[in-house]
């Protein structure tokens, strides 16, 4: 087993007041970092080999046994194995109950020429604009993430992803699919001159999704805010509009149920149905 680092019993330390700092969005922005709070997220992050700076849990309980087969791991990355005190923890924390460990991770920017290398079997990229709620950013990600989708945009006024309430919604899904912040009005553009299809959903639309090939890495889905919809400026650039038929009645779906329908109907088209073999 590594060796572990002198416990940090003091919330006055300074190492725990920058990790504190953490919860705002302006220093995650700054330094590229991020915190993962509790066993589930630590040990996604750590199975993935995403690049964990540090790994802080509660002196009293010990290294959780979800997280020992990596503290064990001589070879496994470059992680410290910090104890603290409950309250160094409780002061790291952003839930009323704080769980006995965190980790600070680092972010992995997405290269924008990624999103235009597309192979045969992939996915859709998703592009959401002003999508605020922080569960619905987090569902969606972990839908892309669960059907194959080769990426997740998020646009101006869309909630951050390392918001804690956007990371426990994502499940651990953000290490398994790439996740890129991105101006939406220089970037669709340009992915229009490049091949791409832009899909967005409208109750006003008369092409069914089942009835569009969403199945190739050139079709691109977006989705828009809670309330209004799609931005005018996006808007006025999707190529074709569509519809999820509903013979039930309810008004619309959520905007993460949307995005879950649609995914997975590419995904369908993809892979069972070999639209793009």
């Amino acid at each position: 087993m590594r060796s572990l680092e002198q416990a940090i019993t003091s919330v006055a330390n300074p190492r725990v007041k920058g990790w504190a700092k953490l919860s705002e969005r302006k220093h995650r922005e700054k330094e590229g970092r991020f915190k993962l709070e509790g066993i589930h997220l630590t040990a996604e992050a750590l199975a993935a080999g995403w690049p964990v700076e540090c790994v802080v849990f509660d002196e009293g309980i010990g290294i959780p046994a979800e997280l020992l087969p990596y503290a064990e791991r001589e070879d496994a990355g470059g992680a410290a194995w910090i104890p603290a005190s409950p309250d160094v923890i409780a002061k790291c924390s952003e839930t009323e109950t704080p769980q006995p460990v965190f980790a600070v991770a680092k972010k992995l920017p997405l290269e924008k020429e990624a999103l235009f290398e597309a192979a045969a079997s992939a996915g859709p990229v998703v592009v959401l604009d002003g999508v605020q709620d922080p569960g619905n950013v987090g569902t969606i990600v972990r839908s892309a993430a669960a059907s194959g989708a080769r990426a997740v945009v998020l646009g101006k006024g869309t909630a951050d992803l390392y918001n804690a309430k956007t990371l426990r919604s994502t499940m651990g899904a953000l290490f398994h699919v790439p996740v890129r912040e991105a101006d939406l009005a220089e970037l669709l553009p340009e992915a229009r001159a490049r091949g791409a299809t832009l899909y967005g959903t409208s109750l006003q639309a008369t092409a069914s999704c089942y009835d569009c090939d969403l199945s190739g890495g050139d079709a691109w889905l977006l989705f828009g805010n809670e309330g209004s919809g799609l931005s005018p400026a996006v808007n006025a650039l999707v190529d074709r509009p569509i519809i999820i038929p509903m013979t039930g009645k309810a008004e619309s779906l959520n905007v993460a149920m949307a995005a879950t329908v649609l995914l997975f109907e590419a995904q369908r088209q993809r892979i069972f149905l070999g639209l793009n073999a």
